[in-house]
């Protein structure tokens, strides 16, 4: 399959791409990679760490989309941007399944949006990070920010979209689905939760088990959670603040314990890697889900391992054939809804 990789987004861009893309290349048989943007700066690398393979090819992009730009104006102003060439690319090659960028999440989300276009019937794409929890496994927020101003009906088609991911991804037969409120009990809320509420009641082909208070978003209790961009963002970074805020801790708290501390953190050494490894929100991409390909909105600060992922994650959904689930899926709903 062949990927598209956004070679100057991101923080640690483009050398931490191209690294990523190195090692994709060579750990998966069955995967190619487009990388998109400066051809001079990206032959550089490959040659400094040594790649001589036909499994990368280079599509030259002279312009790089910044987080400080408004994306819908950099969108249609910068159309020789990394950002701009890749989904230009992803949208006219059948065989090219979908793409990765580390860049401006706004780029991309609009770039996806405009450029490539919404499966037919999807009112909003979404995009939806997978949250660690405490069981171990993963939860996936949907939507995080893509719909600030969201109706009910996006949220009942988010729920879709949030549980073929899941099946896709995690091979979960029947995700448990949760709305975010301010309480759990069925008569919470507002209007607008109310509202979202019954109609997830109504539904056949998803697993809705209720509201959810967002102290439980880590609990492992629930595999979708749902909610409008507004709310999911801000229960995203707060989760996000709560990780790093407790990660600062112990690194303050060690280190005021002089000697012990310094004792203690060798024997704890290994334990505190696997809390690091198991709390890390950065591992994997974001999907934006609801638009015609695979798009995965990787962090800003990823690196080469964190593209390595999201290029797994992207081929995983793909093997799945999520996509094509998700339409017959909406296709369903649609039909039900219209008996």
């Amino acid at each position: 399959m062949k990927i598209v990789i956004d070679a100057f987004g991101g923080d640690h861009a483009p050398e931490e791409i191209v690294k990523g893309a190195i090692t994709s290349v060579n750990l998966l048989d069955d995967v190619e990679i487009i990388l998109v943007g400066i051809e001079d700066k990206i032959k550089e690398i490959l040659k400094d760490y040594g790649y001589a393979g036909d499994k990368i090819t280079i599509l030259n992009a002279t312009e790089v989309i910044s987080n400080d730009e408004a994306p819908t104006v950099a969108i249609r102003q910068k159309k020789d941007s990394s950002i701009v060439v890749g989904f230009d690319y992803l949208k006219n090659n059948d065989d090219v399944v979908g793409l990765i960028s580390a860049g401006s999440t706004g780029a991309v989300l609009t770039a996806a949006t405009l450029r490539l276009g919404r499966i037919k019937g999807v009112l909003r794409p979404a995009i939806a990070p997978e949250l660690p929890n405490l069981m171990g496994s993963k939860t996936l927020l949907i939507d995080c920010g893509a719909n600030v101003d969201a109706k009910p009906e996006y949220l009942v088609q988010f729920a879709i979209m949030g549980t073929e991911y899941m099946k896709a991804m995690h091979g979960i037969k029947e995700p448990r689905v949760a709305l975010v409120n301010v309480g759990t009990e069925d008569h919470k809320g507002n209007e607008f939760t109310h509202e979202v509420f019954a109609k997830l009641k109504e539904l056949k082909n998803i697993n809705f088990v209720g509201n959810m208070e967002a102290r439980d978003a880590l609990s492992g209790k629930y595999d979708v959670i749902v909610c409008d961009g507004f709310t999911g963002n801000v229960l995203l970074k707060s989760a996000e603040g709560g990780v790093d805020a407790l990660n600062q801790i112990m690194k303050e708290e060690i280190l005021k314990a002089g000697l012990k501390g310094k004792l203690g953190y060798l024997l704890l050494k290994k334990a505190l890697k696997n809390v690091k490894s198991r709390i890390n929100y950065t591992t994997v991409g974001a999907a934006f889900l609801g638009v015609q390909k695979l798009v995965i909105k990787s962090h800003g600060s990823s690196k080469a391992e964190t593209i390595y992922s999201c290029v797994l994650q992207l081929r995983n959904l793909h093997n799945a054939n999520m996509i094509n689930n998700l339409v017959k899926n909406l296709e369903e709903t649609v039909d039900a809804s219209s008996v």
